[in-house]
């Protein structure tokens, strides 16, 4: 593969990226080239040292993907993030989505059972609108205290949620810097 079909496939691949990045990434490849072939290196030479444009683009995209999750943590920017990560290696379906859905199910359990417990002396009045004979005061007073868990709950799963998004984030970049060739010890 020569320097102008690269590139181009390189381009290709990086579509995702605004036209600004895709040239920037460009002209460093460019300058990898420039500098190869003042060393006397072919065109077909220096491609194969880089390895596959594709595998590139993916490594690119999956670094771009997570600064942008650490810096904006959406729950869309996370799952893309995830999925580029994903997309590295066959290996990262069971090492990332595994406890992705994990983390995503403890969030999910901890939030629906704080608006269930919050909800619940609505319940009770919804009882005694269409039940009024079986109206115990004990139930009032115990759906209270459930509010007020509840509401002890949103609050924790609020820092929660936010705590296990920023350390989800942290284990996509470890993950993403083992594929990429594992860990340089210092």
């Amino acid at each position: 593969m020569n320097k102008k079909q690269f590139l181009n496939s390189l381009d290709e691949s990086l579509q995702k990226l605004s036209s600004d990045e895709r040239q920037d990434i460009l002209q460093d490849f460019e300058e990898h080239f420039a500098n190869g072939i003042a060393e006397g290196k072919s065109e077909e030479h220096i491609s194969a040292s880089l390895g596959s444009p594709n595998h590139i683009a993916k490594e690119l995209l999956a670094s771009y993907l997570l600064e942008k999750a650490e810096k904006t943590e959406t729950t869309g920017n996370i799952i893309r993030a995830m999925w580029a990560v994903i997309g590295l290696g066959f290996f990262n379906v069971v090492i990332v989505l595994g406890p992705f859905i994990a983390i995503a199910a403890l969030v999910f359990a901890g939030w629906a059972s704080s608006i269930a417990f919050i909800a619940s002396p609505l319940l009770v009045f919804m009882n005694v609108i269409l039940n009024p004979d079986t109206f115990i005061l004990f139930d009032l007073f115990f759906s209270m205290m459930l509010c007020g868990l509840g509401l002890f709950i949103a609050v924790g799963m609020f820092f929660i949620t936010k705590a296990l998004i920023r350390g989800f984030v942290r284990y996509l970049k470890f993950n993403t810097k083992m594929v990429k060739g594992g860990l340089k010890h210092v």
